[in-house]
C-alpha cells in the first residue's frame, strides 16, 4: 500500500469519527432540547416540571383565627390560642422502625401503641400523632428529625371564665367547630374562612420556602354577649351555694334588663369546666334555664289575676271568701295552710291563697287566662336562637273541666322554662311592653310590643310588692336599699305515677326596684331537701343577694328611706302551687 492510499484511508476514518461525534452531539442536543425546550415532546420539560413540582410543591391550609366571645364590657369569655398538631406520613415513617422507640417516648405513648397505629394507617398518607400540643413540645418532637413526621398550626379554644359562663358560651370540638351554646349558635359567625399558601418542600417533607399566598385566611368575627361577667360571677356563686346548702340536685338563675331585654346573667347547676371535659357528665351540659321545662306553680297567680283585672269586673280590692280554708272542685279538695277568711285580690297574691285563686278562676272564662299567658310569651319560643331552646306547653282544651280551669290559674297543667318565666314577668315590669330576650349585647334602645295596658301592669306590680313583705310568702326576697316585687312558687315534681310527695321545685321571680324596675330575675331550685323546700325559704334569699349586687353594678341609686317601712323577716309558709 503506497503513501497516497494510506492518506486516503486515514482521511476517511477521520470523517467517520467526526460524523459519529456530530451525530452523537446532535442526539444529545436534541434530547436536551426535548427535555428543556420543546413543550410538545412526550415526557418533555413540561412533564418533568410537573413531576418535580408534584414532589416538592405543596398547597397548605392556613387556619383561620376563631372570633373572640366577650361579655358586654369586652371581658373575654372564649379565645383561641395557637397550638401545633403533629402528623405523619405512615408510608415514610414505617420505613424507619429503629426510630419508633425514640418518637414514642417523645409523644408520651408506648412503642406498641405507635406500631399499632402505623399498622392501621399503613395504606394511608396521613395520620395524626398528637393534636393541640404547646409549640415548645411540638418543636422538641420535630427536633428528633424523624422522617415522615410533620406539624401544622391550629388553634385551641380557651375559656377564661371556666364553669361560670359555660352553659351560655358552650364549647368547640377538637376541630374548632361549635358544639354547645353560643359557640354552636354563632358558629358560622365565629369561624372565619381558612386560607391557603404554596410552599416548596424537600424530599423529606420539610418546608424549604414559602412561595406564594394563594388565599388569605379570614378571621372569624367577634361576638359580644349580653351578660355582665361581674354579675355572672355573683349569680353563679349564689346559685351554687343555694343548691349545695339545700341538698338540691340542680337549679337555674336568669337576670334580664327590663329596659333592653338583654340577659345580664344566666347560670345553672350542676355546671362543668369547658377547659377540662375529661370527666364531664351529660347532665351537666344542659343549659337548664333554656331547655328544662317545669310547672311554674304560684308564680302564675299574679298573671292570672292580671287577666281577671283586664276584664273590668275585678279590682285589686275585690274580695273573695276563702273560708273555711278549703274548697271542693269535683273530687279534688284544694287547701290553704289556714283559714284566711275574706281576702282582697291583693291579699290572695300576698298569701298565695289556693282557695282564693280557685274561686277566681272558676268565675272567669278559661280563654281569658290562656290569652293572657299567650300574650306574655308562654307556649312559644322566646326567640334567642339558642340551641335546644324549649317552647313549653300551653294547653287549649276544647272543653275545660273545672279542675283544669282552677289548676291552670295557679300554675299546674302547663310548663315553661326559667327564661320564659323571666320574659313573662318582664312585661309586667316594663309597664306592659314585651321585648324579645337577647343573649347578645344590644346597642341602642329596643321598642318592644305593647301587650298589656300600663295601668294594669302597675296594679299587678303593687300587688307583687305586698307579696314581698311580712304579709306575704317572699319576705326573704326583700333588699334593704331597694323595694322589691315578686312571687314565690312551690310545686310537686311529676314522677312515673303522678306527682311525687317528697320532691319539689322551689322558685321565685321578682323585679327591682319595684317603683321603676330595672331588672327581672328568676331563681329555680330543683329538689331541695325535705326540711326546706318552699320557694320563700330556698329561692327568695338567692334573689335578694343577687339583685342587690346587680342594682349596684348597674348604678341604680338606692333609696335613702324605705317607702313602706317594711323590714325583712322570715318566710311565711305557702301552699304547694
Amino acid at each position: 500500500m503506497n503513501k497516497a492510499q494510506t492518506l486516503t484511508i486515514a482521511r476517511w476514518r477521520v470523517w467517520v469519527v467526526a460524523a459519529a461525534v456530530l451525530l452523537v452531539g446532535a442526539a444529545l442536543l436534541w434530547r436536551l432540547a426535548s427535555l428543556q425546550v420543546l413543550p410538545d415532546t412526550d415526557q418533555g420539560f413540561e412533564f418533568l416540571q410537573g413531576q418535580g413540582q408534584a414532589r416538592t410543591l405543596r398547597t397548605e391550609s392556613i387556619s383561620a383565627y376563631r372570633g373572640v366571645i366577650t361579655d358586654r364590657n369586652g371581658e373575654p369569655l372564649a379565645v383561641s390560642t395557637p397550638v401545633e398538631t403533629l402528623w405523619a406520613d405512615p408510608s415514610v415513617l414505617i420505613q424507619v422502625p429503629h426510630l419508633w422507640s425514640e418518637l414514642a417516648r417523645a409523644l408520651d405513648m408506648s412503642e406498641s401503641e405507635l406500631e399499632s397505629r402505623l399498622s392501621r394507617y399503613s395504606s394511608k398518607e396521613f395520620m395524626y400523632l398528637q393534636r393541640h400540643l404547646p409549640p415548645q413540645v411540638a418543636e422538641d418532637v420535630l427536633a428528633l428529625d424523624v422522617p415522615g413526621v410533620y406539624s401544622q398550626r391550629e388553634y385551641r379554644r380557651y375559656y377564661p371564665a371556666g364553669e361560670v359562663a359555660a352553659h351560655l358560651v358552650g364549647f368547640t370540638d377538637i376541630d374548632d367547630r361549635g358544639q354547645e351554646g353560643m359557640e354552636l349558635a354563632y358558629d358560622a359567625w365565629l369561624s372565619g374562612e381558612s386560607g391557603a399558601k404554596q410552599v416548596l418542600k424537600d424530599l423529606r417533607g420539610r418546608t424549604v420556602k414559602e412561595l406564594q399566598l394563594l388565599q388569605s385566611a379570614r378571621p372569624g368575627r367577634n361576638l359580644a354577649l349580653s351578660i355582665d361577667l361581674r354579675l355572672q360571677y355573683v349569680a353563679h356563686r349564689e346559685l351554687k351555694a343555694a343548691v349545695q346548702n339545700n341538698g338540691a340536685i340542680g337549679g337555674s338563675l336568669v337576670i334580664m334588663d327590663v329596659k333592653t331585654g338583654e340577659i345580664l346573667a344566666m347560670t345553672n347547676q350542676p355546671a362543668y369546666n369547658p377547659n377540662d371535659r375529661s370527666g364531664l357528665r351529660s347532665a351537666a351540659l344542659r343549659n337548664r334555664a333554656m331547655t328544662d321545662l317545669f310547672e311554674p306553680g304560684s308564680t302564675m297567680k299574679p298573671l292570672a289575676v292580671m287577666a281577671a283585672l283586664e276584664t273590668g269586673r275585678f279590682t285589686p280590692e275585690s274580695t273573695i271568701n276563702t273560708s273555711p280554708g278549703y274548697t271542693q272542685v269535683g273530687r279534688k279538695t284544694l287547701l290553704d295552710p289556714v283559714d284566711y277568711g275574706t281576702l282582697t285580690l291583693s291579699q290572695v297574691i300576698a298569701k298565695s291563697s289556693q282557695v282564693g285563686m280557685t274561686k277566681l278562676a272558676l268565675d272567669l272564662e278559661p280563654s281569658t287566662v290562656r290569652n293572657m299567658y299567650r300574650r306574655l310569651g308562654l307556649g312559644q319560643g322566646v326567640g334567642t336562637g339558642f340551641p335546644g331552646e324549649a317552647v313549653g306547653l300551653l294547653p287549649n282544651y276544647q272543653k275545660w273541666q273545672p279542675i283544669q280551669r282552677a289548676t291552670f290559674a295557679f300554675g299546674y297543667g302547663l310548663n315553661l322554662t326559667a327564661m320564659q318565666l323571666v320574659q313573662a314577668y318582664s312585661v309586667v315590669a316594663s309597664g306592659g311592653i314585651s321585648r324579645t330576650p337577647s343573649l347578645v349585647r344590644v346597642d341602642g334602645p329596643t321598642e318592644g310590643e305593647k301587650v298589656v295596658d300600663e295601668d294594669l301592669a302597675q296594679e299587678v306590680t303593687k300587688m307583687l310588692r305586698r307579696a314581698v313583705s311580712t304579709e306575704g310568702t317572699a319576705s326573704l326576697a326583700e333588699i334593704p336599699s331597694y323595694p322589691v316585687a315578686g312571687k314565690t312558687g312551690t310545686v310537686h315534681k311529676v314522677g312515673v305515677g303522678g306527682y311525687v310527695d317528697n320532691k319539689y321545685i322551689a322558685s321565685f321571680v321578682g323585679m327591682a326596684p319595684a317603683d321603676d324596675p330595672r331588672i327581672v330575675a328568676a331563681v329555680i331550685i330543683d329538689e331541695p331537701s325535705d326540711a326546706r323546700y318552699f320557694g320563700g325559704q330556698v329561692a327568695a334569699p338567692v334573689f335578694a343577694r343577687v339583685a342587690e349586687d346587680a342594682l349596684r353594678m348597674l348604678q341604680v341609686p338606692p333609696l335613702l328611706k324605705r317607702q313602706d317601712g317594711v323590714a325583712r323577716g322570715k318566710a311565711a309558709g305557702e301552699p304547694l302551687s
